[in-house]
């Protein structure tokens, strides 16, 4: 590993393209895997199927990547201005290269239209662990923004289970109440943690105004998204569900 630090900082772009092109051939490989018939019969659905089963394969894998390079690694927690190891760079490689195939899926498929939001938030990643990877700074910053995959996890099944018009089975219930801890705690708790680390430190951090404005954005998007998760797994509307489980104004809820 120690080896392969030096290759990946010398060409960090082509690093992030071959991590990408790797996500690239997962997605491919994820297509074989068998569908729920309700969603292999509608387009839209098989679509955001296929692009969450990739996204499920990164989040499982930078989540525990991530958790593990803290735990070990206590310095990723205190420092995370400039202290990264092998582990973490290459680990920001790889995320990063999965961020830039999703931006390319959606758009390369049609979808850029109804997924605006995800785009922007994509190209803020982006930019960010960017920056991280060519300045060697912030690496363990962006390893700590990278806890939030352990609540993509739990987001990611519960839209799936919708996908599958799953949302009365026990399974969705569960995992409603855990996506709800793991908001808080992974994601909430993480990007505030982060925000409350530049303000304290903003005199002398390094283009501290870019990345707190990066996080101010970040910030009012997860706090919308918060606001539409409570509302739409625990404000129940009534007439929001129509037959089968589907819901009602087209698939719009499929964004909830």
């Amino acid at each position: 590993m120690d080896a392969l630090l030096p290759v990946l900082k010398s060409h960090p772009g082509p690093s992030v393209l071959v991590c990408s092109l790797l996500f690239r051939v997962a997605h491919r490989l994820l297509q074989r895997l068998p569908v729920p018939k309700v969603v292999f019969q509608n387009e839209l659905r098989l679509w955001k199927w296929r692009n969450l089963s990739v996204s499920m394969v990164h989040s499982l894998l930078t989540a525990a990547w991530a958790l593990t390079c803290v735990f070990a690694l206590p310095d990723t927690l205190r420092n995370i201005h400039s202290y990264h190891t092998p582990l973490s760079y290459l680990l920001i490689c790889v995320s990063t290269g999965y961020f830039v195939q999703d931006a390319g899926d959606i758009i390369l498929t049609g979808h850029a239209k109804g997924s605006w939001e995800f785009l922007i938030h994509h190209a803020v990643v982006i930019l960010c662990f960017s920056y991280s990877l060519y300045t060697q700074l912030y690496v363990a910053g962006a390893v700590l923004a990278l806890f939030v995959e352990v609540n993509s996890v739990t987001l990611h099944m519960r839209l799936m289970l919708k996908l599958a018009c799953a949302q009365s089975s026990p399974m969705y219930q569960i995992n409603k109440f855990a996506n709800l801890f793991t908001y808080v705690f992974f994601r909430l708790c993480t990007q505030f943690y982060l925000t409350w680390y530049i303000l304290q430190n903003y005199h002398w951090l390094d283009h501290g105004a870019y990345f707190l404005a990066s996080m101010l954005v970040m910030n009012i998007m997860i706090l919308i998204y918060f606001y539409r998760l409570l509302r739409a797994d625990f404000c129940h509307r009534k007439g929001s569900v129509g037959q089968n489980g589907m819901h009602n104004n087209n698939e719009k809820f499929l964004t909830d």
